[in-house]
């Protein structure tokens, strides 16, 4: 993405937020004409464009990681007043993830004494942050799930969308937990079309402790695959915490390109993959100078660049014509291709099933019970 294109994104938050999470690569912010900007851009920054910052930062799961940032460079400027805003925030955004996490940790554990396999999905990709709700992927039936968390935790279900249920996933309402509990029961994708990921997903996970209990995450390729599935295929949008989280990945060489690359060959989602990459080292590269290191091989297959993805209502999106809805065809070509009738047959359903969400969302303002 070029400087033009950063440029032509007009949400002051968002820039802000994205030049304290991707500063420069020579390991912070150089006495530069643009570290003098921001530090003046800090230094007048109004209660109300804070709480703005606060808002699209939460939106975008960076809340912990952006406002660390943040307090960091106004306790250099000895600026005790938006210090003491950015400390407040911080501290009621850490008693939130605090209070959540053991939750997750209690329900993980109530799944392992029930010899349930289970493992946390995108939740914990974000850490030091947390999502606006609590993923899990099981091959447990729905009745022992369902059962188990009425049983142990008062839950109750959600209603269910017809997104819900082809994707074959279930929320639920846990009293005294103020995000709701995603279940995601044998299945990946939006309309449920992902088995060939979903079948093998728990045999790539690895241990982690995290504030005192032991969970299982998903393997960096699984959490690439996860993203592009959400971000490419479904959402038509990045969270700025999946590119943040993305570059983490790839700066510290936790990415197996090779093995990426087999695990959405299967899945026939791999140009989506590739071209996520690329939007994230595009991204990457018009704030810090330099993109990721890809292979000459994610770029050749990637379908198009950052210099596509535009701000709009929070997030940075993707368009949908023709590039999005070329992935998707793409997706669905191979999966018939391979004799995958069942899975092709939800994937089929998603454009109906966008339209539908597209019209409730005009005529009601809310695509509730859909999507």
């Amino acid at each position: 993405m070029t400087r033009a294109a950063e440029q032509s994104l007009p949400h002051r938050s968002m820039d802000l937020l994205s030049r304290l999470l991707l500063p420069p690569r020579n390991g912070g912010f150089p006495a530069s004409p643009s570290h003098e900007e921001l530090s003046h851009q800090l230094a007048q920054m109004t209660r109300e464009e804070f709480d703005d910052l606060v808002s699209l930062s939460s939106l975008n799961h960076v809340m912990v990681r952006g406002l660390e940032v943040f307090l960091h460079l106004v306790r250099a400027q000895q600026n005790a007043t938006r210090a003491d805003w950015a400390a407040d925030a911080l501290a009621t955004e850490r008693a939130r993830i605090a209070i959540a996490v053991e939750f997750l940790g209690e329900i993980c554990d109530a799944f392992a004494e029930r010899d349930y396999p289970v493992t946390v999905i995108k939740s914990l990709d974000h850490w030091p942050d947390l999502g606006s709700d609590l993923d899990l992927y099981t091959t447990a039936g729905p009745d022992d799930v369902i059962g188990l968390m009425r049983d142990r935790f008062n839950a109750r279900l959600a209603p269910r969308s017809w997104g819900d249920r082809l994707a074959c996933k279930w929320n639920f309402i846990v009293p005294g937990l103020s995000e709701a509990v995603e279940i995601h029961m044998g299945r990946l994708g939006q309309t449920g079309e992902q088995v060939a990921i979903a079948s093998s997903l728990l045999d790539r996970t690895r241990h982690i402790m995290l504030c005192g209990h032991p969970f299982r995450i998903t393997s960096a390729s699984d959490r690439l695959a996860i993203s592009t599935l959400q971000r490419m295929y479904r959402h038509f949008y990045f969270r700025l915490c999946d590119i943040v989280d993305s570059a983490w990945m790839a700066d510290c060489g936790a990415i197996d390109y090779e093995n990426l690359r087999s695990l959405t060959q299967g899945a026939d989602i791999w140009e989506g993959a590739a071209t996520y990459l690329v939007i994230v080292s595009d991204y990457v590269e018009s704030y810090r100078g330099a993109g990721l290191d890809l292979p000459a091989f994610v770029r050749e297959a990637a379908r198009f660049g950052g210099d596509r993805i535009y701000y709009a209502r929070g997030f940075l999106r993707v368009p949908i014509l023709p590039q999005s809805a070329a992935l998707y065809t793409s997706q669905l070509a191979g999966t018939l291709g391979k004799g995958e009738f069942s899975s092709g047959a939800r994937l089929s359903l998603l454009p109906w099933l966008a339209t539908a969400a597209a019209v409730g969302q005009k005529l009601t303002g809310s695509d509730k019970g859909i999507w």
